[in-house]
């Protein structure tokens, strides 16, 4: 009866020591060590402020007068970008600045010199491809639309000037280079093709032509992911 109770209370033991182990072993997975990585989803939200530099192609044209064209000044310009990110590759991104633009007469119009000077707003929505597997060199292209407002409209040497507000399209290739989990810095190329009718008045006498800009958008500046 001895060994019965004792090889009895030896079989008690080892199963209530085989539950403490796998109680314990149950609790080690739910609740993460102290020091261990913890894998989350980053948020899905990231902005950048760039310095843009605007170059402008130098084209365009009155539509009565032959051999005429445009020239216009190019610009530097702060620009701010929200993209949000739908998975670790796709993201869509909002482009927001604005600058100026002299418009110069050339060709049979050179004559005409300043023509006048406007102000346009670019807003730009593209849907990007990041490229994951180079670290934290992240490369990516993307494409999308574009709406460009003009104000702040003002006639030099033409009488009168309004240069129409246009949809456009857009490419873009750029890098980040991310320094932490958080801030890098940037690297952006963007082609806008651009090409709004306007209406001109130059000596009593009302014109209307084509100004294709089609500016390239270089900029650099710093990533923030949230």
């Amino acid at each position: 009866m001895g060994v019965a109770r004792g090889v009895t209370a030896a079989i008690v033991l080892i199963l209530m020591g085989q539950q403490a182990v796998a109680a314990e072993l149950a609790q080690s997975a739910s609740v993460p060590q102290a020091g261990a990585a913890v894998t989350e989803w980053p948020n899905p939200w990231q902005v950048r402020l760039r310095a843009l530099g605007v170059i402008t192609e130098d084209s365009g044209y009155v539509n009565a007068v032959p051999g005429s064209d445009l020239s216009y000044s190019n610009t530097v310009t702060p620009e701010l970008d929200i993209s949000y990110y739908f998975t670790d590759n796709i993201a869509t991104e909002l482009i927001l600045g604005t600058t100026y633009a002299n418009i110069e007469g050339q060709g049979a119009i050179g004559a005409l010199g300043n023509v006048g000077k406007l102000w346009l707003l670019p807003p730009t929505l593209t849907l990007q491809y990041h490229f994951t597997n180079f670290g934290a060199f992240k490369p990516y292209v993307g494409a999308g639309v574009n709406y460009t407002i003009f104000y702040n409209q003002h006639a030099g040497s033409a009488d009168a000037l309004k240069v129409h507000n246009t949809f456009g399209t857009a490419l873009q290739v750029g890098f980040d280079y991310m320094v932490d989990q958080h801030w890098g810095v940037n690297f952006d190329v963007k082609k806008l093709f651009l090409k709004p009718d306007f209406d001109v008045t130059v000596d009593g006498a009302k014109q209307t032509g084509k100004a294709e800009l089609d500016p390239w958008l270089i900029g650099a500046g710093v990533t923030y992911r949230f």
